[in-house]
């Protein structure tokens, strides 16, 4: 459990703001580094979206997230941090078409036996027509991709993107595919192409440069929120932490944050730090500037969206329903996207001969399904589990729905103008540093999240006693998109 202590501390070296694992890691490397470190998050957890809940014996994370690096210094701060108390698991997921289970990633035999030869051939004719047509000179300039949809064609064929990409990526992101960014799949897919895919698959080689195609990864016996709470719990041995404390004002002057005004309770207090930490999203961040930013920057921030993410976790009197990692479910006669069954990653997600299935919506929080109460989500999960004879009714022992705001940022069409105005103008306060997925505006792993909070942490202890190693390229891991 986290220590959290009782009193404010009126002044402090680092005011971190969000306890997600960006902040929490910045906070942690600070505050080995001797620093006096004040912690706050709005939520009653620590963690973000990297959490764990229990209830009644059944732990979920929210939405199932795994841990796989290529960074060493990453990878052996998390590890250290778990004392060996992790499984390796074998990561098998699957994609359901037209009733009909695919691997992913891809394997082709899987593919020529479910899709049936002439589609599959259709596929390889359009992937290697892409090929050749990147080779013809003149032309890559000529097709510089402006979406998801152009760069998916691009890179797979037209087929390829109507039966794995459109529907899926229209279901996480509630736009269409015409309007999504091709950054956030350049980012997520980072170089994969379908020959690697056939090339991993063919004759059985992992390359080592696409943790796309990664079989296993590492994950706590008691789920992904037990890196949250030893970062917390050492955190708290030298300093503060403070939930259910948000901030309402940051004051600066001079190209400088002078204070935060935040509220605890019905209470507000005045925190000082030296610098500021902020993981929270940026949007929020820079409507509590105080003096306002100029308009030009507000109007930026209002273009900015971030998708939300509700969780229906059905907990059942059955040992396990499936062997898969996650199944993701393009279609939209299924309203969730994708599910999870937490004891295929760990046997103690729940009690000895029970399970649970965890089913992930993507939506924004106006949408009808953010505002449907509890039991209409329960009864609409358990419809649809039962009739993709995943479970009956009878096994149902309880259920329970989260709401988790601001879960991705969304890459819309012309994000980056707007997040650059932004960065422009946050760049001028010489003590204010960003860090995170929702802090940076940027589709993050959990490596990744890792690593921004520890790079923030180094540009604020300016000796910081060993020179860190240049991390490489960060690469994609398996996230909410395919």
């Amino acid at each position: 459990m986290v220590i959290i202590t009782n009193k404010f501390g009126c002044s402090s070296d680092s005011l971190v703001m969000g306890a997600g694992l960006a902040g929490l890691t910045a906070a942690h490397q600070l505050s080995e580094s001797g620093k006096h470190v004040i912690v706050i998050e709005k939520n009653i957890n620590v963690g973000g979206l990297a959490s764990t809940i229990s209830e009644n014996g059944f732990r979920f994370d929210l939405g199932g997230h795994r841990f796989i690096t290529q960074d060493k210094i990453v990878d052996d701060f998390v590890k250290n941090l778990l004392e060996g108390d992790y499984l390796v698991v074998p990561r098998t997921s699957k994609i359901l078409l037209a009733n009909k289970y695919f691997h992913y990633p891809l394997k082709p035999f899987n593919s020529i036996f479910s899709m049936g030869v002439k589609k599959s051939l259709k596929i390889m004719t359009e992937y290697l027509s892409e090929r050749i047509k990147m080779r013809i000179p003149g032309t890559q300039a000529r097709r510089q991709p402006r979406c998801l949809e152009d760069w998916v064609i691009q890179q797979f064929g037209k087929t390829m993107f109507e039966l794995y990409f459109k529907e899926y990526s229209e279901k996480v992101w509630g736009i269409d595919c015409k309007n999504i960014a091709k950054e956030w799949i350049e980012q997520r897919i980072q170089g994969l192409s379908l020959g690697a895919a056939i090339k991993s698959a063919l004759f059985n080689k992992k390359d080592d440069k696409y943790t796309t195609l990664t079989d296993h990864f590492i994950y706590p016996h008691l789920g992904i929120g037990a890196i949250a709470d030893k970062l917390s719990a050492h955190i708290a041995t030298q300093n503060e932490i403070f939930t259910r404390t948000s901030v309402v004002r940051l004051n600066h002057e001079n190209n400088q944050i002078k204070s935060a005004v935040v509220k605890q309770g019905d209470k507000n207090k005045i925190i000082e730090a030296h610098d500021y930490v902020s993981s929270v999203p940026i949007t929020t961040l820079v409507n509590s500037l105080s003096p306002k930013p100029p308009k030009k920057v507000q109007q930026a921030v209002s273009r900015l969206r971030y998708r939300s993410l509700l969780l229906v976790t059905i907990m059942l009197d059955q040992e396990r329903v499936t062997d898969q990692t996650w199944i993701y479910f393009p279609e939209k006669n299924i309203p969730f996207g994708r599910i999870h069954e937490p004891t295929n990653w760990s046997a103690k997600m729940a009690p000895p001969g029970k399970t649970l299935l965890v089913a992930e919506y993507f939506c924004f929080e106006q949408d009808e399904i953010w505002c449907s109460n509890d039991k209409q989500l329960t009864d609409l999960t358990i419809r649809h589990l039962q009739s993709l004879c995943l479970i009956k009714s009878q096994d149902v022992l309880g259920a329970r729905v989260l709401r988790i705001p601001h879960a991705y940022p969304l890459f819309e069409n012309g994000f980056q103008s707007n997040c650059e105005l932004i960065g422009e103008y946050l760049e001028q306060f010489s003590n204010l540093y960003m860090t995170g997925r929702t802090g940076n505006f940027k589709y993050y792993n959990m490596d990744h999240t890792i690593g921004s909070g520890m790079d923030v942490a180094q540009e604020i202890i300016k000796k910081y006693p060993v020179a860190r190693q240049k991390r490489p390229k960060y690469l994609a891991g398996e996230g909410v998109g395919l």
